[in-house]
């Protein structure tokens, strides 16, 4: 039996459509009224490759084409094929029936950051507009383990791990999504049904060939590193995934097009439309040069503390923080432009566009009360550091020569020069050595500085000069 998480009250029902999802044969139905969506449901020998239907109706006003794709197209890295997510956007406002769209996510560690909520605001993108969201856990595909991207087998993770995961995934996803209106899926629902013979037709479908494609996989296959046949189930069991859902639209990272296409392959195996694919990129943590990950320590937890979040969020580079509002934020294209235009023009001070993106961000996941607390605290820890919010920002290149030591530490003296604030490193070592040099409202004396420390954004002073530090590169 299907479960529909999250949906409430009885919808008028002005068109069927048909969702498939892994089934049998039927051998007998019944009707069932339940979350404004009418159910067929078939029971039968569990396990076939054969399909039961479910009829889902509701009729919805939709905004216009131009208006859906305004915030729909907004941060997207690609989408294929485009003419056709136009052709079911069209066909979805004529009809008054939603589109199903569909991002999966295996709970394979317990909190999230905000690189992971890309995907998850783009599909609250869809939700604003009226088309159905479905957050789907792979909890099977967990058992696996996502080779993308990945030159060794991942380690598996076990069922009561991934349980528990999965848990925290919910709490944590309906600070964006709206839980009223949420698909949460598990794709244990189909996946752990499937027989022998079903996934033997599954693989027929697809050769050594075509799997050896994938990036990770060739590379990996000309290095002579092992690759285990189970790896080889991963992008068929997701594309599976869209079959059993009737994906519209399927959501994933750049990294993730190989994977996304085999939906649209066993989609078309099936005589289902193919799926459009829309792809996000993978945002920068905050050094602005690597992808955000906590191993690397340049990642913002969601369930941070609201001063860190807040103050972490005021430490990334005006350049970075172009590319938050874009991906971390339900602004449309056409107001981040306006924004931009103003900063370029003059009329808005970056740091204000800068606190107004933290102040954003923070409250979306803490609310407005401690997103005011948080931009409080942290103006006046600067007011008593006695540092100004608004410096004039110098952007320095981290592999500048003679900037960094061999262990990675920023040589200060190098650093106060490339800065502007000091005309020879000898003149910037006398100051050093004259206690005149401050690093964001404290005294500093040191030859270097760990890079970690001299975070993004910090206020550097020699005499009555202050800049801000913006490392790019």
């Amino acid at each position: 039996m299907v479960c529909l998480a999250g949906h409430t009250g009885t919808k008028d029902r002005s068109e069927e459509r048909k969702v498939v999802v892994p089934g049998t044969m039927p051998t007998r139905s019944m009707k069932l009224h339940e979350w404004g969506t009418r159910l067929l449901y078939s029971g039968c020998r569990p396990g076939s490759l054969y399909l039961k239907t479910i009829m889902t109706t509701s009729a919805v006003t939709f905004p216009s084409l131009e208006e859906q794709l305004d915030l729909i197209t907004k941060g997207a890295a690609e989408i294929l094929p485009l003419e056709a997510l136009k052709e079911r956007i069209t066909k979805s406002i004529a009809s008054g029936v939603p589109m199903r769209i569909k991002a999966g996510f295996d709970p394979t560690a317990p909190d999230l950051h905000l690189g992971h909520t890309v995907l998850i605001r783009k599909l609250r993108h869809f939700q604003q507009l009226g088309h159905t969201v479905i957050f789907l856990i792979g909890d099977s595909t967990a058992l696996i383990g996502d080779p993308t991207g990945r030159n060794v087998t991942r380690k598996p993770l076990t069922p009561e791990q991934i349980a528990a995961n999965a848990e925290t995934y919910k709490e944590q996803v309906f600070k964006i999504l709206d839980p009223e209106t949420t698909e949460v899926r598990y794709n244990s629902e189909w996946l752990d049904k499937l027989g022998y013979a079903d996934m033997v037709k599954l693989m027929a479908q697809f050769t050594v060939s075509q799997m050896l494609e994938r990036e990770d996989f060739h590379k990996r296959f000309q290095e002579e590193q092992p690759i285990s046949l189970h790896e080889l189930l991963y992008p068929v069991a997701q594309g599976y995934d869209s079959v059993a859902l009737h994906a519209d639209v399927e959501l994933g990272g750049t990294d993730q097009k190989f994977n996304l296409m085999r939906g649209r392959d066993l989609q078309k195996h099936f005589a289902q439309p193919q799926q459009s694919i829309l792809m996000m990129p993978i945002i920068e943590g905050l050094d602005g040069v690597q992808k955000m990950s906590k191993s690397l320590g340049n990642a913002i937890g969601i369930k941070e503390p609201p001063a860190e979040m807040y103050g972490k969020l005021m430490s990334i580079s005006d350049e970075l923080m172009w590319k938050y509002w874009v991906y971390l934020t339900d602004l449309r294209a056409s107001e981040i432009d306006a924004m931009k235009a103003e900063v370029a023009a003059g009329t808005l001070h970056p740091m204000l566009a800068k606190k107004n993106l933290a102040r954003m961000i923070t409250a979306g996941f803490h609310g407005e009360e401690l997103a005011e607390v948080a931009a409080e605290g942290w103006a006046t820890q600067f007011q008593q550091r006695g540092v100004s919010e608004d410096l004039p920002v110098v952007q320095v290149t981290s592999d500048a020569e003679g900037l960094l030591t061999e262990s990675g530490e920023v040589k200060m003296a190098k650093l106060l020069v490339l800065a502007g604030l000091a005309g020879s490193t000898g003149e910037a070592t006398r100051k050093l050595a004259e206690n005149a040099v401050s690093v964001d409202g404290e005294k500093f004396a040191g030859k270097v500085i760990g890079r970690d420390v001299l975070g993004d954004g910090s206020a550097l002073r020699l005499g009555k000069k202050s800049v801000r530090v913006e490392w790019v590169g």
